[in-house]
């Protein structure tokens, strides 16, 4: 039998083998459009500033040359963040868990399946669940994406997708070992649906359960809660480059927990 050291598997984690899309907000403005409009006034600052540049006016041109240059690497930031950053910081995070392998986990806001089939090779003998309303934030997606992703990564024998609320999860209490959700909850209309998805993900943890929630906001409150509903071994910390959103100014963070087993 083929012994694979953490090192590989995290490796092999963070370079999937499916077709996740990139993270956004595409309900107004679909990604095609969105994407070339960011390209072209990209390119407009460029032209307007080697022209003031050209012209003498260098203050202006050299601002506008600034401007243009910060629109680029936030679009930089952003597509790779998509591409490569959420599934290292993610590699990481759930390779740091110590999964048995036979685990029940639950996604929440799965989207295209980025990070639940990420977990689903981690419990072969396990299932992986993953909960969205399929709204466009990511492109492409839809369920169909997520189970062509499954079958892609090799796991969809393990893996089950159900349309629902993060707010009304429908599961019984104590149905699963570990519960994760990577940029979702902050898309919750209100920090009282924010809570409510906190105190979801809290009442389907089996006592000894674990929770791991990657936001750009809104994980102060998160851990607050979690405190109020007494969980134990509550962390909060920044993951790092990898998974900025555009710049540093928008980082995103985890938030861990631990569901007591019962005194």
């Amino acid at each position: 039998m083929e012994v694979i050291t953490m090192s590989e598997l995290v490796s092999d984690l963070a370079r999937p083998r499916g077709r996740y899309g990139v993270d956004g907000d595409y309900r107004l403005i679909p990604a095609p459009a969105l994407f070339a409009g960011y390209l072209l006034l990209c390119l407009a600052e460029a032209a307007l500033a080697a022209t003031w540049l050209a012209a003498g006016r260098t203050l202006a041109g050299a601002a506008v040359a600034v401007v243009a240059v910060a629109m680029v690497a936030v679009g930089v930031s952003i597509l790779r963040f998509s591409r490569r950053g959420k599934f290292e910081v993610w590699a990481r995070l759930l390779t740091g868990i110590g999964l048995r392998g036979d685990e029940h986990v639950l996604d929440l806001g799965c989207g295209r399946g980025a990070v639940l089939l990420a977990a689903a090779k981690l419990v072969p003998r396990g299932k992986a669940v993953g909960v969205d309303i399929w709204r466009p934030d990511q492109t492409g997606n839809s369920m169909r994406a997520t189970l062509a992703n499954a079958d892609a990564e090799g796991v969809s024998d393990r893996v089950e997708l159900h349309t629902r609320d993060m707010t009304d999860l429908q599961f019984p209490d104590a149905s699963f070992d570990l519960v994760v959700s990577n940029l979702a909850i902050h898309n919750l209309p209100g920090n009282p649906a924010r809570l409510a998805a906190i105190d979801e993900a809290v009442r389907v943890l089996r006592p000894g359960g674990r929770l791991v929630i990657a936001d750009l906001g809104f994980t102060k409150l998160y851990a607050r809660r979690l405190g109020q509903l007494g969980m134990a071994n509550i962390g909060r910390k920044d993951l790092g480059w990898r998974a900025w959103w555009g710049l540093p100014f928008i980082r995103t963070h985890a938030v861990t927990a631990t569901k007591p087993e019962p005194a």
